[in-house]
């Protein structure tokens, strides 16, 4: 068994030693400082995070998948992100995926000695055929889990792309992998609890990359989500709003463009602004490769 008491996040942080006989105002005080915290340590990592938006958008635009890979909360994380990319960028489900230790089950029960296995790992990169254009995520809050670290190793093995996520120190045996993003958080108010400052930090830099990345290939416009997947009531009155911003309709005509357009935010825009029919605004959205600037100019 690994000896982990070195690792910053297994660590005792001073300022919560009497967290169960302070008040609860002055134990939230200390996890707002904590949190703070967090933020900073994302900060810090800014230029390792802007690459793997490169790495990422690049892989994505050219036929790849982002993987991630991670056990308990960073798996859940993963997960997470990767399920929310299709209705907020109208992405293919299989182009972000997000792969936990202990499968789908784990998402909801804790399968905590599933980390332990990395031949799992290597196993999930070979089930999902991981080859050269992709890019393997792998998320480990303390760095040292099997499974992420099996599964990274196997996916540079098959050629993809490798990026490791990871709020500790580098540590003996870390697998070799193209990019390290490594906000160091620090131990948590609840010693050992990564779900706390660690699981913030993950949750803000995937956020980052997969928001970056679809900037990059045309998805956004400004700052409005041309792409969404109205699935929705709420997605559905977002679009006719993206529609009437970007083209100055009234609230009913651009519902009419929506209608006509089967609720796609981009061919109603293009519809609007070009004066063309539905067919017509695809083809010229299909030219300039999906990109509504570039389609409206």
């Amino acid at each position: 068994m690994q000896d982990r008491s070195a690792l910053l996040t297994e660590q005792r942080l001073a300022a919560s030693m009497n967290l169960d006989r302070i008040s609860i105002s002055e134990a939230l005080a200390v996890m707002h400082e904590q949190d703070m915290l967090a933020v900073k340590a994302v900060a810090s990592q800014r230029e390792e995070t802007a690459r793997a938006v490169e790495i990422v958008a690049e892989a994505l635009s050219s036929g790849g998948r982002l993987i991630y890979v991670g056990a308990g909360t960073s798996g859940r994380l993963g997960v997470l992100d990767a399920s929310e990319c299709p209705p907020t960028f109208g992405t293919d489900p299989k182009m972000v995926v997000g792969v936990i230790a202990g499968g789908d089950e784990a998402m909801f029960r804790s399968k905590e000695g599933a980390e332990d296995r990395a031949e799992d790992g290597a196993s999930a990169m070979d089930e999902r055929e991981v080859g050269v254009k992709d890019v393997v995520m792998g998320i480990a809050a303390g760095g040292t889990t099997a499974f992420v670290r099996g599964a990274l190793n196997r996916a540079k093995e098959r050629g993809a792309g490798t990026i490791f996520l990871c709020c500790v120190q580098k540590t003996e045996g870390e697998p070799a992998v193209d990019w390290v993003i490594r906000p160091l958080t620090g131990p948590e108010v609840l010693t050992g609890s990564t779900r706390l400052k660690a699981g913030t930090a993950t949750k803000l830099i995937l956020n980052q990359i997969t928001t970056l990345a679809m900037v990059r290939m045309g998805k956004v416009y400004g700052n409005l989500m041309v792409d969404v997947k109205a699935t929705n009531q709420k997605l559905r009155d977002r679009a006719v709003r993206i529609v009437m911003s970007v083209t100055g309709q009234t609230r009913d005509r651009a519902l009419e463009l929506l209608t006509m357009a089967d609720g796609e935010v981009k061919t109603a825009i293009v519809m609007s602004k070009r004066g063309v029919a539905a067919d017509e605004a695809r083809g010229i959205l299909g030219g300039v490769g999906g990109n509504l600037r570039g389609a409206i100019k």
